[in-house]
């Protein structure tokens, strides 16, 4: 995920060309990490042809500062494919050096004990927010840090709002701490009632987790127990989300028709809301609307001030077999220090820094107009919890099979977060 939404990770098609925005430079190839050679550093990560050339910038820059060293990109375009063949990989001793990690494998990874602690690069733990690292950490050391972020704020579009009769403006409501769940919901249902979609969200983690803490509940307690079905305000929290999943006026991204996708309903003014992250901003550019018709705000809460919400992240880690381990971390501390950070997201990006002291990422394009909320999010909101993500696709078990049901209808809030609680336990002790 350069934060790659792992929404947006597409099926096969453009392999090939997705390996050749690696640039002229880079060698593409299907070496691995196993292979000898000083100075070499093989690296993976996952994303569309048009993704992968937000790290041309960026490997350019790390070429010509290190022409001694050879650079070998492996991308891979599925999300899901990509965590496969890299388990397998890592299992065989094949590795590539340096690879991201999804947020929702990361904890799960670190526990085979097959990557290097990152304690040798130049680039610090206190580079970066604590609320994104617990997930990084075993046994008292960190094994991965975040190469970006990218919290779900709500996109809206003015048009759509006007066409529905709604005069507040979000983001002013959020300044003055009235950005509450009934002035939210009562704007997806006059959205409805105009014939527009109300608010789009991605069915993982960060959504129904964020329901509940905005809310004021909790999901799971300091000792990495699941209490969501214990405590009344996330019961309720789910409850009041599921009702408007089922009655239209919310819907889930990952179930919108092919050729309908959010991002269409977004720019085509049939829709008041979307959960997503910066990269909305190529969606809104490329599409030739106007753009002062967009703006971002933060979720709304049970009482109108800003609370914690998930954050989607992709951690970077180094093989614990990497070829020349002094190479890989010299690449893994460019990637991830500031310089390296703005060379990949500065512009249009596709995501939000992690790292100190990059905010003009972010802030110096002045769109949207209240950039200041990714920030805010990022540094406010937490990656998914350890406890979730240290069983492999427990993440997207909850999500599918049973928060999708319960939008649909199919049970009630209570009876999911009972099995949700009953799946976990059954994982996390077996």
């Amino acid at each position: 995920m350069t934060t790659f939404t792992r929404r947006q990770f597409g099926g096969f098609a453009g392999i090939l060309a997705a390996t050749a925005v690696a640039g002229p430079a880079l060698t593409a190839c299907s070496g691995t990490g196993g292979q000898k050679g000083a100075g070499k550093v093989v690296w993976s990560t996952w994303g569309s042809p048009e993704d992968l050339k937000s790290f041309d910038r960026f490997q350019e820059q790390f070429k010509a500062d290190h022409p001694e060293m050879e650079l070998v990109f492996q991308p891979t375009p599925s999300y899901s494919e990509y965590h496969s063949k890299l388990l397998t990989q890592l299992s065989s001793g094949t590795a590539p050096d340096v690879f991201y990690i999804g947020d929702d494998r990361v904890a799960s990874v670190i526990r085979n004990d097959v990557l290097m602690p990152v304690d040798g690069a130049s680039v610090k733990e206190g580079d970066f927010s604590k609320n994104v690292l617990d997930i990084a950490r075993w046994d008292g050391k960190l094994y991965a840090l975040p190469n970006d972020v990218n919290p779900d704020t709500l996109w809206y579009d003015k048009e759509a709002l006007k066409a529905a009769g709604i005069t507040d403006d979000p983001a002013t409501l959020a300044e003055n701490d009235e950005w509450t769940n009934e002035a939210f919901f009562d704007m997806t249902a006059k959205l409805a009632a105009a014939g527009l979609t109300g608010a789009v969200y991605w069915n993982y983690w960060a959504t129904h987790d964020g329901f509940m803490t905005t809310n004021g509940g909790q999901v799971y307690d300091g000792d990495g127990n699941y209490v969501a079905h214990e405590d009344p305000k996330s019961v309720e929290a789910m409850d009041n989300y599921a009702r408007r999943f089922q009655s239209g006026e919310m819907k889930l991204a990952d179930l919108l028709p092919e050729g309908a996708g959010s991002e269409t309903l977004l720019v085509t003014h049939k829709l008041g809301f979307l959960a997503a992250g910066r990269y909305t901003i190529g969606a809104i550019r490329g599409a030739g609307v106007e753009e002062a018709l967009y703006d971002i705000v933060r979720w709304p809460t049970h009482d109108g001030k800003a609370a914690p919400t998930g954050v989607a992240a992709s951690y970077l880690a180094i093989n614990a077999k990497a070829a020349d381990p002094e190479a890989a971390l010299t690449f893994f501390s460019a990637f991830l220090d500031a310089e390296g950070q703005s060379l990949r997201l500065e512009g249009q990006g596709n995501a939000v820094p992690s790292i100190n002291g990059a905010d003009d990422i972010v802030l110096s394009g002045d769109y949207p107009a209240h950039a200041q909320t990714m920030l805010d999010m990022r540094d406010m909101g937490y990656s998914n919890f350890a406890t979730e993500a240290a069983v492999p696709d427990l993440s997207n078990q909850i999500s599918v099979e049973y928060m999708q049901p319960l939008y649909e209808g199919k049970k009630d809030a209570q009876t999911a977060l009972n099995e949700v609680a009953a799946l976990v336990e059954e994982k996390t002790t077996s």
